[in-house]
């Protein structure tokens, strides 16, 4: 177990140097692309682009210029944006990634809480009005947009019934820090996390479903019922372990793309500088330093993600720990 573990650890090490590796080359070793040019700006001196050059190491070979990058993104840490020489890189994302795990947290719990409900009850419910029902419930959530839905739910609890009782504890749109004030942070996130959980409940809901129906099908669910255990206990201990496996993978690749910045558009609608709307803000700008760090940042919740989905395949499938 410790030996796989350290190969895991090994593997994301080696996947993280080849993402750092691959952003690199595309944004500063592209031919054609000057880098040092467009840190200098328009209309600069060939004095100043020789100098910014000559600070960045883009007169130096490319394994030089890499480590030289490497180094003012994770060690010294004064890597600066392009755009804005002030901004630094690392202190930004820093201050941008508690907004998005805030908002992608919340909406995990209340997406795998609710995806479970509804792919549980419609399992049971096969073919009556309820289950179909549910299901038509669900595909109406994966068909709304996130920004849609986030401009509908700002229209109603930000103007049309704001003041009413309904909607009077809504606060601005905007972030409040956890540690600054745990209410208000409450308060700011409830509506995000509900408009983006909507999406996901609807896919979760209709996989599980689906697998649970397969699963019943299974012999291992028929030799659970003939030994007389009780519904709850086949479905929670049999079926449901058993079909949760697809759910676990898919969320795992969920969390990590959305924490690494794929929940920009329910970050814009309410106001949140999360590392989405950062990364676009960049790539607006093409500020290549500061998308380099994103991406590279993004890849760290992804490989992180994917690692930690393969140790929940061991605590729910024996097949997976006896291998």
């Amino acid at each position: 177990m410790v030996y796989a573990l350290i190969q895991r650890f090994a593997q994301m090490i080696f996947v993280l140097f080849g993402i750092s590796a691959l952003v690199f080359l595309i944004f500063f070793a592209t031919p054609g692309a000057d880098p040092a040019a467009r840190i200098a700006g328009r209309n600069a001196s060939p004095e100043t682009v020789q100098a910014i050059r000559k600070e960045f190491g883009f007169d130096r070979p490319l394994p030089v210029q890499y480590g030289i990058m490497m180094k003012r993104l994770f060690i010294t840490q004064d890597l600066a944006s392009f755009v804005n020489r002030g901004m630094k890189v690392v202190p930004e994302v820093t201050a941008a990634a508690p907004v998005t795990l805030s908002l992608v947290l919340g909406a995990s719990v209340l997406w795998v809480i609710g995806g479970i409900a509804v792919g549980v009850v419609a399992a049971l419910a096969r073919d009556t009005a309820l289950d179909r029902g549910l299901m038509v419930l669900a595909l109406i959530g994966v068909s709304m947009p996130v920004y849609w839905l986030g401009e509908v739910m700002n229209l109603l609890s930000q103007n049309r019934f704001h003041d009413t009782i309904f909607f009077s504890w809504v606060p601005a749109l905007g972030y409040k820090p956890f540690f600054t004030d745990p209410v208000g942070w409450f308060k700011t996130l409830i509506i995000p996390w509900m408009t983006l959980a909507a999406l996901y409940i609807g896919i979760y809901g209709r996989v599980l479903r689906s697998n649970l129906v397969e699963a019943y099908q299974e012999d291992f669910i028929r030799t659970a019922r003939a030994k007389g255990l009780s519904p709850s206990r086949v479905m929670l201990h049999h079926a449901l372990r058993n079909s949760l496996i697809p759910f676990v993978t898919m969320f795992g690749l969920d969390f990590g793309a959305l924490v690494g910045g794929s929940a920009l558009l329910t970050e814009v609608v309410f106001g949140l500088n999360g590392v989405g709307r950062l990364t676009y803000q960049a790539l607006l700008n093409l500020d290549l330093p500061m998308i380099m760090g994103t991406v590279i940042y993004a890849s760290f919740f992804v490989v992180i993600a994917n690692a930690l989905v393969d140790v929940v395949y061991v605590l729910i499938d024996p097949r997976v720990r006896g291998s």
